[in-house]
């Protein structure tokens, strides 16, 4: 997982290669602080030396423990920033892919995890790769480097440091393992709870309308204790390995202290080497312990960064880029599906299978079908979200994978059944769909909507800020605003999702009329849920498993007391 990381970041292996430099910079700084103060007191406590004979020796040692604070702050900087790099480059890539992947991947993801994950998990990494990561090469590169100059002052005690020192991290790693587990299941679990937060929070309107807030904020606590219980288990079996490892660390330094003590009573070691090692036993030791201190941190940063990277290896839909020179057809285009099937993966069947299908231009045809017969993908292949596994989609006779997608897409106006508003004014919200438009030209599109009028009741009107997905209008007024934006962008294709779907009256009837206007001369899809729409369409298509099974006008989809008529026969509330 390390070397995927440098993968995805290639500077990440610059800042970590300089914390680790510095860290060694630092244990060189360390060992000459230890040196000089254990000349320092030899002289002065068997030597009898005066302050002018060890003056240099302390001037030498002040400057060893400035150079050490000085490396040890540099390499947390660079720790930081490396991270703060990580972390940015990361998100950005993974927020593209999320953007890549489209609506085919988010529809079968919770919002609230991908979110968590976007942002907690991302955060995670800051201590994983400003800490662990280079206190993991630290500590195996600091013990070595210690040893290494002990070997030139007292072989013996070298030896003894380097037979303990795998005690430690054989511990580290039989108590990690198990701490490991529960880590992961912390982060699944915190996923689960974002997931749950934020579909409660969008739901909040509703749960209060039906009296069933209360019980849900017992569902919330629940769900809240049980990720409190995982963390404190979680930071027990932290905690339980700190006190193991500082245990052995301290009963490490101790054999060393009473093998030290033995051998200069003996005789067989002097006092200087002899305190010089002693005071460098538990620098020998630190990175040990400070990488059992961040391991916590590390596996945190583990447990987000497979999921992170599970994200980031879920494959691309096969699109085409389009060819260069081909540009989407001026004015309202004859459209043609000719045997087109796709599918999802891991489906039992497919979403479409061989359908044919003409939009004439300046007509509009209803797509109609029970839930899951297709109609929603066959609006994303035309959006070009996805590409057709077989067959393909034409536009005046070209096909639409030779235009680039973005150029395609400015081509086609797309009213969902519930337009998304983003946090913003009224003005910023319609813009979208052509950011460079006057804020006259956003006004005319509004009026022809029919928004203009409650706009300007609103408190500032077009400046008016609205909360996220629209808070401050009702569900009529928010359809008019996505209506805007197609008369905005002023696309020759247009997508509607049955734009006058739970609505009241008068609301049903000023977008019924928007829309009459906003159809005119443009190539038209609706896709249908109520008789009203069906009835002004030029043609109807029924679809049903994924294949067109029917087609015609009203009248004659009727009389053949088919599928059609099957759902006409319904009751309107329960239509598809």
């Amino acid at each position: 997982m390390d070397a995927r990381l440098f993968r995805e970041v290639k500077s990440a292996r610059i800042f970590l290669l300089l914390a680790v430099l510095l860290g060694l910079a630092g244990t060189g700084a360390t060992i000459l602080q230890m040196r000089f103060l254990s000349e320092a007191v030899s002289r002065v406590f068997l030597g009898g030396g005066t302050l002018r004979q060890v003056t240099l020796t302390l001037v030498l040692l002040l400057g060893a423990v400035v150079a050490r604070a000085a490396l040890a702050w540099g390499r947390e900087v660079v720790g930081r920033r490396g991270a703060i790099a990580v972390k940015s480059a990361l998100r950005e890539r993974l927020f593209s892919h999320v953007v890549r992947l489209g609506p085919a991947y988010t529809r079968n993801e919770s919002t609230g995890e991908v979110a968590s994950t976007a942002v907690e998990g991302i955060e995670r990494l800051d201590a994983y790769f400003g800490s662990y990561l280079p206190q993991a090469a630290l500590s195996a590169l600091v013990p070595l480097t210690i040893a290494g100059y002990l070997f030139t002052v007292d072989w013996i005690s070298a030896l003894l440091l380097l037979a303990t020192a795998p005690i430690i991290p054989i511990l580290m790693v039989a108590v990690g393992k198990y701490s490991e587990r529960h880590i992961q299941r912390q982060w699944e679990t915190l996923s689960r709870m974002s997931a749950y937060f934020l579909d409660v929070l969008q739901g909040l309107p509703t749960l209060k309308a039906l009296g069933r807030s209360r019980e849900e904020s017992r569902t919330v606590e629940r769900v809240g204790e049980a990720f409190r219980r995982r963390t404190m288990k979680v930071l027990r079996y932290a905690f339980a390995s700190g006190l193991v490892l500082e245990f052995m660390v301290s009963i490490a330094i101790a054999v060393i202290a009473v093998e030290l003590g033995v051998r200069l009573l003996r005789g067989d070691i002097a006092f200087q080497p002899a305190f010089l090692v002693l005071l460098l036993a538990p620098e020998f030791y630190r990175p040990l312990r400070e990488l059992g201190t961040s391991r916590h941190a590390g596996m945190e940063g583990k447990a987000a960064a497979e999921r992170i990277f599970e994200i980031l290896d879920t494959p691309l839909p096969e699109r085409s880029g389009g060819e260069a020179g081909w540009e989407p057809p001026a004015g309202a285009p004859r459209i043609e599906l000719k045997d087109v099937s796709f599918s999802f993966p891991d489906a039992r069947r497919p979403a479409l299978e061989k359908v044919n299908l003409t939009l004439e231009p300046g007509t509009t045809t209803a797509l109609v079908g029970r839930s899951g017969a297709g109609k929603s993908t066959l609006a994303s292949l035309l959006l070009r979200f996805l590409d057709p596994e077989e067959g393909e989609i034409l536009a005046c006779g070209t096909p639409i994978s030779k235009f680039p997608a973005a150029r395609w897409r400015e081509h086609v106006s797309l009213v969902p059944q519930r337009p998304y508003l983003f946090y913003g004014s009224v003005l910023e919200n319609i813009r979208l769909a052509r950011p460079r438009a006057s804020r006259e030209e956003v006004e005319r599109a509004a009026e022809l909507a029919g928004a203009d009028g409650f706009i300007r009741t609103l408190p500032d009107g077009y400046d008016t800020q609205l909360g996220e997905r629209g808070a401050r209008l009702s569900g009529g007024e928010a359809q008019r605003i996505a209506i805007a934006r197609a008369f905005l962008k002023d696309a020759p294709v247009l997508i509607l999702d049955e734009p006058t779907s739970s609505l009241d009256p008068e609301s049903e009837t000023a977008i019924r009329e928007a829309v009459e206007r906003l159809r005119a001369g443009r190539t038209t899809l609706v896709i249908a849920h109520r008789l009203n729409t069906v009835y002004r369409a030029d043609g109807i298509v029924v679809l049903d498993a994924g294949r067109v099974v029917e087609r015609g006008t009203h009248e004659e989809l009727v009389r053949r007391g088919g599928l059609y008529a099957e759902l006409v026969g319904a009751p309107e509330e329960v239509r598809p």
